[in-house]
């Protein structure tokens, strides 16, 4: 296997993207739906930028077209439907992880602070 490390820096759209799928496969809108209830609305990718990045996730073997699908009344046979790989996930975790050491270190040096309330 690939070290993960290698597509380090994730593109944070990226990073989202495959957060959306990682406790659930999804299709492309749904993934849209996920990212902007998670973020309330932060994060706003159109469908263009969610296509090429699932494009990009494919190529490298972040993800995989599912084949599991919804009973046939809640599906609809255009819908693809995305999981991740393992390889997609130890890219994501490896991601989190990176981030999360950054955001120690903005603790570390203060940069962040509790506020007082």
């Amino acid at each position: 296997m690939r070290d993960p490390a290698s597509l380090l820096p994730l593109t944070p759209a990226l990073f989202h993207v495959l957060l959306s799928i990682s406790d659930a496969d999804r299709h492309g809108y749904a993934i849209l739906k996920e990212i902007g209830e998670r973020t309330d609305g932060a994060v706003k990718l159109s469908t263009g930028t969610l296509y090429g990045l699932i494009k990009r996730a494919l190529t490298e073997g972040l993800i995989v077209e599912s084949r599991r699908r919804p009973a046939a009344p809640e599906d609809d046979e255009r819908r693809r439907y995305y999981r991740l790989t393992d390889f997609g996930r130890c890219v994501v975790t490896a991601e989190a992880q990176r981030l999360e050491q950054l955001v120690a270190s903005a603790w570390d040096k203060r940069v962040l602070r509790r506020s007082e309330g």
